[in-house]
């Protein structure tokens, strides 16, 4: 199963390798967990398995692990014709932010994307329990200079600007809680030079007792002095 899906067919299963052909354990067991029969799966049994003669087909690297042989490949390069609509699943909270600005991947990976909506809420579940399908008129946006390049049965691209972005309408909740929090964040300037009503404002210079400025520590008396002047007599 793991060769399977590592070295031929990770877009069966709503998987993108990063370009060194690595996928992150935590991805694949989502994928794993989703198939009938290989809930059970986890770290330890893969472990197990590689302490045997399979250990040579694959590499692990920290949280990642990879088939050391690959019969597919990531080529931004084709030029295959793209079907007429695209899915992207978006989580709900980010659902407002992407219809404003679009969507963008994160760090080298790939936003993933599929003409079927039930892969598309597959790989939407993964992040979030009520994902929200966004529509992506592909052809349209390839032609405004958008990137999508096929992978397997699915589509990739590094970012979907929000004009070629269509779909449901954000709820007004989710939107109001966006403005509330910008509001949060712009906090108030205050001037304090400026007084307001009731108070008024403390200036150094109209103090009315000049000499509290000088007091502090209390100046020694005639009767330090004449004990430092013994003492200095009595070192000499």
């Amino acid at each position: 199963m793991l060769a399977y899906i590592l070295a031929y067919r990770p877009d069966e299963f709503g998987l993108i390798p990063d370009e060194e052909g690595f996928v992150r354990y935590k991805d694949l067991f989502q994928a794993l967990h989703e198939e009938t029969g290989w809930r059970y799966v986890r770290r330890s049994h893969i472990n197990e398995m590689l302490m045997g003669g399979d250990r040579a087909l694959f590499e692990l690297e920290n949280d990642r692990i990879r088939s050391q042989a690959r019969h597919w490949v990531l080529n931004t390069d084709r030029d295959l014709p793209l079907p007429g609509l695209l899915y992207a699943p978006v989580r709900k909270r980010a659902h407002p932010v992407a219809m404003e600005r679009g969507l963008k991947s994160e760090g080298n990976s790939y936003l993933a994307l599929s003409p079927d909506r039930k892969m598309a809420l597959r790989i939407g579940h993964r992040r979030d329990q009520h994902p929200v399908l966004l529509e992506i008129p592909a052809a349209a946006a390839e032609k405004k200079g958008v990137l999508i390049f096929p992978f397997g049965d699915l589509f990739l691209a590094p970012e979907i600007p929000a004009d070629c972005i269509a779909g449901p309408l954000p709820s007004k909740d989710l939107v109001e809680k966006g403005e509330k929090k910008v509001d949060k964040k712009q906090k108030p300037h205050v001037d304090l030079n400026t007084a307001t009503p009731g108070s008024f404002i403390l200036d150094p210079q109209r103090d009315p007792d000049p000499s509290r400025k000088s007091r502090g520590k209390k100046k020694k008396g005639w009767k330090e002095a004449a004990r430092k002047m013994r003492r200095r007599g009595g070192e000499s």
